[in-house]
């Protein structure tokens, strides 16, 4: 006989069960951060919105009426955070993030 190298069916099912454990234990756990991740992504956008507004006064010497200012004049690419909120713009330049509407 000759000394065949390679895996048993016992190993491979073995394996197969420590992978299916590890994606058990992981899978809920990313879509518990889901929320978490989607908060962080409008945070960061409202924060960019923000310092957009402030170069668009810089360069126009006037805060911009709406958010759609930014996105026409080549600012800002989107106005919807990542949970679907619209953003909104008040005349001091400050953002904000208004639920979406359902």
């Amino acid at each position: 006989m000759t000394n065949e190298k390679g895996f048993t069916l016992i190993e491979m099912l073995i394996v197969l069960m420590i992978i299916s454990v590890l994606l058990i234990i992981t899978i809920p756990n990313l879509s518990d951060n889901s929320k978490t991740v989607k908060d962080k992504g409008c945070e960061a956008l409202i924060k960019m919105a923000e310092a957009q507004a402030q170069s668009y006064y810089l360069d126009k010497n006037e805060m911009p009426a709406t958010i759609a200012t930014l996105q026409t004049e080549g600012y800002l690419e989107s106005d919807t955070c990542p949970d679907g909120s619209k953003l909104t713009i008040d005349a001091n330049g400050e953002v904000t993030a208004n639920a979406p509407s359902t």
